[in-house]
């Protein structure tokens, strides 16, 4: 019926980025890390700026009123679950006392016979 779409990633083109040693500034291509150098220091980092966490959420102003419409939403669907089934419990109760009362009449029908 529904069958799920798997995106297919393109064919890889072959080029990579240079790596450039922060101190030496020798160049490689292909590496994943940088090559070892002589210095007395600790590697250096790909990048110079310290990667930024960004947070999990963004509320904005659209964000915010979409998670208000789906609180208010999910608020309704939830009263009308709710008042769905004290309905079927009410039709269910008056189902029953009807029985009642008919089977009621019916056997009181046939003692006074």
């Amino acid at each position: 019926m529904l069958r799920p779409r798997v995106p297919v990633n393109p064919a890889p083109t072959g080029l990579v980025a240079p790596l450039v040693h922060p101190t030496t500034g020798d160049v490689t291509y292909g590496a994943t890390t940088l090559p070892e150098c002589a210095c007395n220091h600790a590697p250096a980092a790909l990048t110079d700026q310290p990667r930024v966490q960004l947070p999990a959420v963004r509320l904005t102003p659209a964000g915010l009123v979409a998670v208000v419409a789906g609180g208010a939403g999910l608020v309704l669907v939830v009263g009308a679950v709710l008042v769905s089934m004290l309905l079927a419990v009410a039709i269910t109760g008056a189902s029953v006392a009807v029985c009642a009362v008919v089977l009621r009449s019916l056997l009181n029908g046939q003692n006074h016979r």
